[in-house]
């Protein structure tokens, strides 16, 4: 009885407001109808109602699917991570480290390649941005060390892109 109770209210409220979760109805239950319940079984309830929140907030994650097909680079590793000769397979990916001094944090950044034949490290470089720049440069190192490797460039589609205008060589 007490949770018909409840179920009253909370439609109710959620006639009132459709964009509550179950949270929002929560507090409104606790605050404005003194009903002083565990925030779970608001959420039974809800589930027990199909009461949903009418608003859907977007992910901000840093890697994005792409609606485009034509911006998804092929997988030609196809997770075959092994290289019968040196510069063969270059994987790359950008490393994220944080460090403090006093109360406040900084970021530094690490680009590296590593050649998948003996797991050595071909080119890195370190910036406090994480940019395109930081990637061309990582690139731009690795050619100059390497200049007759043509190696098969592998790396996740994380938000630096490096078009492919940036692989010619003359």
């Amino acid at each position: 009885m007490e949770n018909e109770r409840i179920a009253g209210e909370v439609e109710k409220i959620h006639n009132a407001h459709p964009d509550m979760g179950y949270r929002r109805i929560w507090d409104e239950l606790d605050r404005y109808h003194d009903i002083h319940v565990n925030d779970k079984r608001i959420l039974r309830i809800d589930r027990a109602l199909h009461i949903q929140s009418t608003i859907k907030y977007k992910r901000h994650g840093c890697t994005r699917s792409v609606v485009s097909p034509e911006y998804i680079a092929k997988n030609y590793l196809k997770r075959q991570f092994h290289a019968d000769a040196p510069n063969q397979k270059w994987l790359t990916d950008v490393t994220e480290f944080k460090y403090y001094i006093g109360p406040k944090i900084h970021k530094l950044y690490l680009s590296a390649i590593l050649d998948l034949y003996d797991r050595r490290i071909v080119a890195y470089t370190i910036s406090d941005h994480n940019d395109n720049r930081l990637v061309f440069d990582t690139f731009d190192a690795a050619v100059v060390s390497f200049p007759k490797a043509h190696p098969l460039f592998h790396s996740d589609r994380g938000f630096q892109v490096i078009p492919a205008a940036h692989f010619t060589r003359s």
